[in-house]
């Protein structure tokens, strides 16, 4: 497990580096083609991880509903994204793994709700959960690779 919480680690490290290296309007940008900004595809990873870890595992989830339901699968940005948000989700960024390797190691993920993905896959365990995250993450690292080069 150890090597999917580094995994997790270093897609959040190449998601932060978006939310440094481009501007607030940069990030609130939505290119012709696409309908989300680089800011939301950011914050939806870490909306996404919270679904997939903790809200199927019956565990308080460790960002705010708001959050959720702005960011969540089938959201897209309603308003453009404040300095403050920017900075809540780049903490959050990296508070939520290191929680989820807290409370993993606790043995605090004891039930999980099965649950089949959009991609097809059904996950059955909280380990499944992780490891699928970690694709889903990739995936979205590749649309912000996509979307600094529009912005």
């Amino acid at each position: 497990m150890n090597a999917l919480f580094e995994l997790t680690t270093t897609s959040r490290k190449m998601a932060a580096s978006f939310l440094e290296k481009y501007s607030l309007e940069q990030l609130n940008t939505i290119p012709e083609g696409f309908s989300n900004t680089m800011f939301w595809n950011i914050a939806h990873i870490v909306v996404t991880q919270q679904l997939l870890v903790y809200k199927l595992s019956g565990l308080p989830m460790q960002v705010a509903d708001e959050l959720v339901e702005k960011y969540r699968k089938g959201s897209k940005p309603e308003h453009d994204a404040t300095q403050e948000e920017v900075d809540l989700i780049k903490s959050l960024l990296f508070s939520t793994v290191e929680q989820m390797k807290i409370d993993y190691n606790a043995n605090l993920f004891q039930n999980f709700t099965e649950y089949p993905t959009s991609t097809g896959f059904t996950l059955h365990s909280v380990e499944e959960a992780i490891q699928f995250n970690n694709f889903h993450e990739g995936l979205h690292i590749g649309i912000l690779m996509s979307l600094r080069k529009l912005v």
